[in-house]
């Protein structure tokens, strides 16, 4: 899989050119978490916000802690205690970042907090959130997830402008956009930055004594607004509400922006923009989401169960054990498993101790990591025909080291079922993903696909399966409320500086009246 290396020392490469290592350890450069020996897909990040709680920054922590697995890169916490700011934010895990010391020093009644995902092995400090800025009006904090899709045309117009930019954030463009507005009042100055951007966002902002929160047009990625007691709470997910005892109260809505002030502890509501047409990501609902949290009142393991038995529907295969590939995959396997009358069975490990490994550079041991993060149970595969689950295919080379893994633990055929359409088309809204040229399934037919993983067969759920299986918003609306672009090619907004990396049948539907008329299937999306 990896070039040869020559000489000792200095900076390993991947075929792909990433820098795979760039010390002694194998996971001390690019993937701090391996994901790039499983080549899956990374959210962008996740907020935690809370108002009127004294003890802001320990609710922040926990929060952080459910959210930890939409970004392991960097984490932050500032909290305004009505008069200044106090805030923290390092490059690493929240466990490895906070202490009693640290912690003892974040006193506030509000906050907002962040953790980042990992897109370089440098140690960007600068780019870790919230980023805290002198505004004219006071301290300014922002955090956000997500990624805005016009980002580098507004940075070069603000920099024509005379803006000097000191990261390459997003984040700071919105910023600028404040600090030139004419309005003094920072709602209105947030407002007309909102409207100057587009993309998918959920922005928390912070001031002395405001809290602000404020969802893209379309719903890209998922918000939500919880209470704890008196005090209110703003999350990327549900399960973050779970780790602090909160409350639920809703999903933010598309184009609403939420204020909250010191000494007025109701929440006062209105629009910066008129809402789009419904886009919440997919991905969310197949893999990026905890399986204990809830999108738009849809819950993570249901649906994923549903995409499982969806997926036995449209690809039954006669075996002897069903598998998932650890951890977001579980869900459909015990669907596929359930709705097939096929056992289910743990025939993947996955090992969650691993740390920072010390690897020597060798061809063998390169090849080893896969098999230090992930491991076949013998004793369950052996001698058996083997459905393995798994929620996409990326590069394919993720699927080729686990069906060979399982082969090589004696499983006699290994069938495998991916409870997602094909994976064709860039992300811009915040997943970090590979150019379509790296995307297996831009490249070749299903039956490729299939000679290049070894597997014995290889369905994909199909568009409208899928869409069935979530089982979100209504079915008049388009996607039935759900941005699956990298499925089906077709954007929820402008795509500006990025058209290029896209194939020329690209749509653009952005209307909220737009209505799903071409009914989709997975041959649609796949060469034949």
């Amino acid at each position: 899989m990896f070039d040869e290396v020559n000489g000792a020392g200095g900076a390993k490469r991947a075929d792909d050119g990433h820098a795979l290592w760039s010390g002694d350890y194998y996971n001390e450069g690019v993937v701090n978490d391996h994901d790039f020996f499983f080549d899956k897909l990374r959210e962008e990040c996740g907020v935690f916000g809370v108002f009127g709680h004294p003890d802001a920054a320990h609710l922040a922590y926990y929060g952080l802690h459910a959210l930890q697995h939409r970004g392991q890169e960097s984490a932050g916490i500032c909290v305004s205690d009505g008069t200044e700011f106090h805030y923290h934010r390092d490059m690493g895990l929240v466990k490895e970042i906070f202490n009693t010391e640290i912690m003892s020093g974040l006193q506030g009644a509000m906050g907002i907090a962040h953790v980042r995902y990992s897109t370089s092995g440098e140690s960007k400090i600068a780019n870790a959130q919230p980023l805290v800025f002198k505004y004219r009006e006071g301290d300014l904090a922002i955090a956000t997830n997500g990624n805005l899709v016009n980002a580098v045309e507004l940075r070069k117009r603000l920099e024509r402008q005379g803006s000097i930019f000191q990261t390459s954030s997003d984040t700071e463009v919105v910023a600028h956009l404040i600090a030139r507005s004419q309005h003094d009042d920072i709602v209105d100055a947030v407002r007309e930055a909102l409207q100057q951007v587009d993309g998918a966002y959920a922005f928390l902002f912070l001031t002395r004594d405001k809290l602000i929160a404020a969802n893209d047009p379309h719903g890209l990625r998922p918000f939500v607004l919880g209470k704890l007691g008196d005090a209110y709470v703003f999350a990327s997910e549900t399960c973050a509400f779970d780790a602090i005892g909160a409350e639920y109260v809703r999903d933010i809505q598309p184009g609403e922006l939420l204020v909250m002030e010191l000494g007025k502890q109701e929440l006062r509501t209105e629009r910066f923009a008129e809402e789009k047409r419904r886009a919440v990501c997919a991905m969310e609902y197949i893999y990026f989401a905890r399986p204990d949290s809830d999108i738009d009142s849809v819950n993570i393991h249901s649906a994923r169960k549903r995409m499982g038995r969806q997926l036995a529907m449209e690809a039954f295969i006669d075996a002897d054990v069903v598998t998932g590939v650890p951890d977001s995959s579980i869900s459909a396997a015990i669907g596929y498993a359930e709705q097939t009358g096929i056992p289910y069975e743990l025939g993947l490990i996955k090992n969650r101790y691993m740390g920072r490994t010390f690897i020597q550079p060798s061809q063998a041991l390169r090849e080893q990591g896969v098999k230090m993060k992930l491991s076949a149970v013998r004793k369950v595969v052996e001698g058996k025909r083997v459905v393995m689950i798994d929620d996409s295919i990326v590069r394919g080379t993720t699927s080729l080291r686990i069906v060979n893994l399982l082969r090589e633990a004696g499983a006699k055929e290994v069938h495998v079922r991916i409870s997602s359409p094909p994976f064709m088309n860039p992300c811009f809204y915040g997943i970090d993903t590979p150019n379509r040229q790296e995307l297996i399934a831009a490249q070749k037919s299903v039956e490729e696909i299939r000679q290049a993983i070894n597997a014995d067969s290889l369905h994909f759920l199909s568009h409208d399966g899928l869409l069935a299986a979530i089982g979100r918003g209504d079915e008049r609306e388009f996607n039935r409320g759900m941005c699956t672009a990298c499925f089906d090619n077709r954007y929820p907004t402008e795509l500006y500086d990025h058209r290029s990396l896209v194939s020329d049948d690209v749509q653009v539907i952005s209307d909220k009246s737009a209505k799903l008329e071409l009914q989709t299937n997975q041959s649609a999306f796949v060469k034949a």
